[in-house]
């Protein structure tokens, strides 16, 4: 699904420059580098603060430490994602508000948003997922309307870029009050581990969120609120400043196979192949079809018979996982969920696939449906 050996290969003599340099220096907790990619990422998104902590699921709590949110607090968020988005929402003790996505871009839909608002509504998350943005104008607009938070979920999204209606373009985790992403390694600004971090343009805010990450402390010892041990390790925040220079190749290498992709996928009975919004970029982080008439599954099987990974995300709903069961949903709550949950179907997304490679992937598809 992800050939992080062969893009570390083409990367290989300064990515070790990189890590030989914070091993000479020592520097492990809170080097230089630490500092130097937050303000290297900060100008790519063109924000005013970037706060680096330990993996994107603590980006998320901590932005909802930061902003204060206490428990009963709703929080609205999409049904299909993964689990850390509703997982901290639980670990805080505040209310998950599940809510459908989109059928067509698998994001979250603007309208059940505004039918989940209620007076007790404090925040909303977004998640822009497998690589375009959420509609984040008219969801800004309805948290301004609303006195309502808006945290966006980057962790699959970082580099992506919406447009406004009067032509305004912004990069994903900069419009809402917080942005959260991760670095883990399959992003598309990955890391060699864990990491993530936070984003924001309001300068009290950051404040507080470097003292969250660093155990409440804005001076050393001396705690002012309470907070959490969540710090990017010094060689993952080097790594990422060699791979931030090529974040824009790298997503220009993903929409390539995508193209190739659609090209060979369009037009196949049964197959749907991604949608493109027209007020977002799409970055790909996953190129995901939907496979109807509960072909799905065995699309699956025959790829994998032929030596090609292909991921399920999510075949379960968050709202029946069993650890999610309390929140009192019924199985048939969420039919759009649920359908996608029994259509989707990722195929093989990175910087290095190469035409002989997307062209047997694509053609044992095609020998399938056609």
């Amino acid at each position: 699904m992800v050939d992080l050996r062969s893009q570390y290969e083409r990367l290989k003599a300064d990515i070790d420059n990189a890590i030989t340099g914070v091993i000479s220096s020592t520097a492990f907790i809170k080097g230089p580098d630490v500092r130097l990619f937050e303000e290297e990422l900060q100008r790519y998104l063109g924000n005013r603060h970037v706060i680096s902590c330990a993996n994107g699921t603590d980006a998320l709590q901590i932005a909802m430490m930061a902003l204060g949110l206490k428990p009963g607090d709703e929080v609205i968020t999409t049904n299909f994602t993964f689990i850390a988005t509703v997982e901290v929402i639980e670990l805080l003790g505040l209310k998950t508000v599940l809510v459908e996505p989109d059928y067509g871009s698998f994001n979250i839909s603007v309208e059940a948003i505004r039918r989940a608002i209620t007076p007790r509504t404090r925040a909303i998350v977004p998640v822009h997922l497998f690589g375009q943005c959420a509609d984040m104008e008219p969801i800004l607009d309805l948290a301004r309307q609303h006195d309502i938070l808006v945290i966006e979920d980057v962790a699959q999204a970082t580099g992506a870029e919406y447009r406004f209606s009067d032509g305004t373009v912004k990069k994903a985790g900069t419009m809402g009050t917080i942005g959260c992403t991760s670095f883990f390694p399959s992003k598309n600004l990955g890391c060699y581990g864990d990491g993530g971090a936070l984003f924001t343009d309001n300068d009290e805010l950051a404040a507080l969120i470097r003292s969250i990450t660093n155990h409440g402390m804005k001076v050393r010892y001396y705690h002012d609120t309470i907070g959490v041990n969540s710090r990017l390790d010094t060689i993952q925040a080097a790594i990422l400043r060699v791979k931030l220079r090529h974040l824009d190749a790298f997503n220009e290498a993903r929409a390539r196979a995508a193209a190739f992709y659609d090209t060979q996928l369009s037009g196949l009975s049964g197959i749907t192949v991604p949608e493109r919004s027209a007020f977002s970029s799409h970055i790909f982080h996953q190129y995901t079809l939907r496979i109807a008439g509960g072909e799905r599954n065995s699309l699956r099987e025959c790829l994998e018979n032929e030596g090609i990974p292909a991921m399920i995300y999510y075949p379960v709903p968050l709202h029946m996982q069993k650890a999610y069961l309390h929140l009192g949903y019924r199985p048939d709550d969420f039919p759009v969920t649920t359908n996608l949950s029994g259509e989707v179907l990722s195929l093989p997304m990175h910087t290095e696939l190469d035409d002989e490679q997307l062209a047997y992937i694509t053609g044992c598809i095609r020998s399938k449906f056609n």
